[in-house]
């Protein structure tokens, strides 16, 4: 626009009411929900993204693949895996923090009247005889360049910077955490899902028969062709082992789907399993003193604290950093396309020294508290050693009560196996009734049960100490590793379990503790398996034959 002509009077109201459309709009915002059609097409997406690279399940599951698939596939885990990513991302951008500010400005200033002005003479304070002046062009154009470092700045940068990198550590030690808890409650559920497997139809069967021996009971009760009393009892003993079935039953069936949720698959398809090989679970062959040791250096919580209390260190530096003044260096380079300014271009440089006077005041209370954060992160941290030793007590005396319970488990279920095959050889022989039969039979049942339950409970009491100790699978990648060489690492690890190895090198270049186990040292792990004998094998006996 040429000098002294102003905007059209058509072109100015245009402007305002545009001006005045925009901001009317942006205070009109109003909620908007999702509509159905929006959540359905979302909960797809999620669904397609969640199954996505996920390879069908072909033949049987065993141990190895449902734990390769639960570590590659299980959302949560993977969520664990995202939150470390998302932190060593905010380390990254930390870093650039401690770098000098580089600002680059650019702008244009117009006006429609001419920058006049006049003046008064500085001797009788009188206004000045001459005309008034031009300072500046009515538009004109401006841009500059300048670097600027703060000392203080650079040193709380710095700090945050140490600190983004402890809590990047502490997004691993939670991964790891997941991975425990995720491998403790896959062993537990597979072994119930075995059993769902292995006995679901016999537990259906026997369901079966015991209702039909159920209404022959009632009937002969009717016919008074026994005594109603001991009629009566068979009844209330098999109605007691119906109900007992019936729990089994519905316990069996969640166990499936908790199983295929945990791998990451459909909760309502039904996965074969393979049983483990034979192996018989072993006493913990490890004193407790060790265990403490190595449960002092890896356990995942204990590990998390000690890089908490760095943290707060750390903030504890950064709060003595703000008492200090503050030195900032400027340089910048400008450019002024007025033409009025002599001098277009220049460059200028200065150093300034701030200091907040009520720093005096507010400081010591500042540094208490960092300080008293440091004490409370120490002292919390104390308190999960402790805790930590309480907790490698207990999975020690967890596990050798769950291989108790499994050994007395196993022994009853022998029992009643050999009761169940006498009672169906008796039937043959016409020496007891259908009705003995049945009731050996559904005691069986109850007792297969809970001999995989018992199973069960000693995986996870073994994956307990585990997870206490801190030690896990030594696995790559999971994003670059596919899953037959995953689960061919998982099978690798849950054998050399039985006796695993702890590197000193590695214990050192993690371990917060001073004191690193001594390289030849052993930890005597286990992998507690489960195999039915052929000599007790479970009896099948069909209604047919019952009758």
């Amino acid at each position: 626009m040429l000098p002294g002509h102003r905007l059209p009077r058509h072109l100015r109201v245009r402007f305002l009411v545009l001006s005045c459309g925009l901001l009317l709009g942006g205070c009109a915002v109003a909620p908007k929900p999702f509509t159905g059609e929006e959540l359905a097409a979302i909960n797809r997406a999620d669904r397609a993204e969640a199954q996505r690279g996920m390879p069908a399940i072909n033949g049987a599951l065993s141990l190895d693949e449902a734990l390769a698939r639960a570590l590659k596939f299980n959302l949560e885990h993977r969520t664990r895996i995202l939150e470390q990513a998302q932190a060593v991302g905010q380390l990254d951008a930390s870093r650039y923090d401690m770098l000098p500010k580089l600002l680059a400005n650019a702008g244009y200033t117009w006006r429609d009247l001419e920058n006049t002005r006049s003046a008064t003479d500085s001797v009788t304070g009188l206004p000045s005889l001459a005309n008034p002046y031009i300072s500046s062009a009515r538009s004109h154009s401006t841009w500059d360049m300048g670097l600027s470092w703060n000392v203080l700045d650079f040193g709380a940068s710095y700090y945050t910077a140490k600190q983004n990198a402890d809590r990047v550590l502490i997004a691993q030690e939670r991964r790891r955490r997941a991975m425990h808890n995720l491998i403790q409650n896959v062993r537990r559920v597979y072994w119930r899902a075995l059993a769902a497997e292995k006995l679901g139809e016999q537990v259906r069967v026997t369901i079966e028969q015991a209702e039909a021996a159920l209404g022959d009971s009632r009937k002969i009760s009717g016919e008074l062709i026994k005594s109603p009393g001991d009629a009566l009892r068979y009844q209330r003993n098999l109605l007691e082992n119906l109900r007992l079935l019936e729990s089994v039953d519905r316990e069996l069936a969640s166990a499936r789907i908790e199983l295929a949720s945990l791998i990451g698959a459909d909760p309502g398809s039904r996965i074969p399993l393979q049983e483990p090989e034979a192996a018989n679970p072993m006493p913990l062959d490890l004193k407790i003193e060790r265990m403490e040791e190595i449960a002092l250096t890896h356990n995942a919580d204990l590990r998390e604290s000690f890089y908490s209390a760095r943290i707060a260190a750390a903030e504890t530096r950064k709060s003595l950093l703000r008492l200090l003044p503050g030195i900032s260096f400027d340089y910048a380079y400008r450019h002024d396309d007025d033409k009025y300014v002599i001098n277009q271009q220049w460059q200028d440089a200065g150093v300034r020294v701030s200091f907040n006077l009520f720093n005096l005041l507010s400081g010591p209370a500042a540094m208490k508290a960092a300080e008293m954060g440091v004490k409370v992160a120490e002292t919390r941290r104390m308190a999960l050693q402790m805790a930590v030793v309480t907790q490698v007590h207990l999975a020690s005396y967890q596990y050798d009560d769950a291989l108790k319970q499994y050994q007395r488990s196993d022994e009853i279920w022998a029992v009643d196996n050999r009761l169940a095959q006498i009672a169906l050889s008796q039937e043959k022989s016409q020496t007891a009734s259908s009705l003995d039969r049945i009731a050996a039979n559904v005691t069986y049942i109850l007792s297969s049960v809970r001999r995989y339950h018992a199973m069960a409970n000693v995986h996870e009491a073994a994956s307990r100490v585990q997870a206490t100790l801190g030690l896990e699978p030594e696995i790559g990648s999971l994003d670059e590793t596919d899953l037959p060489t995953l689960q061919k690492q998982i099978g690798l690890s849950l054998q050399h379990w039985t006796k695993l190895t702890v590197p000193a090198d590695q214990v050192a270049a993690h371990a917060p503790v001073a004191t690193p186990p001594r390289q030849d040292d052993v930890v005597a792990w286990f992998q507690p398996s489960l195999r039915l004998a052929p000599s007790l094998a479970p009896v099948h006996v069909s209604r047919e034959e019952g009758r």
